[in-house]
């Protein structure tokens, strides 16, 4: 089952707070999340159930740091329509 925990961050870019204004929020998430699940999340914790949701898997990338290669981890964005006039204040930039 979904909980708000698998949500990490709500990614502030550019771009992003571009789409924010069409309503559409981006969402980073742990690569277990599902898109029923995340739906789920919003309704339960914030009260409104997005009426498009898609998903895109990212794969970390591989770095160095101090000659070392490591690899950052694998994670999942979200992009959430949000109804028309709804609005999330805890999100709000």
């Amino acid at each position: 089952m979904a909980d708000i925990t698998d949500i990490k961050s709500i990614i502030y870019t550019e771009k992003t707070l571009a789409m924010q204004e069409d309503g559409v929020i981006v969402v980073q998430t742990s690569p277990r999340m599902t898109k029923m699940g995340l739906k789920e999340v919003f309704r339960e914790y914030f009260g409104i159930i997005p009426t498009n949701i898609n998903s895109l898997n990212q794969s970390g990338k591989v770095k160095k740091f101090r000659g070392v290669a490591g690899k950052q981890n694998n994670f999942k964005k979200f992009y959430v329509k949000l109804p028309e006039g709804a609005q999330i204040e805890s999100l709000a930039v």
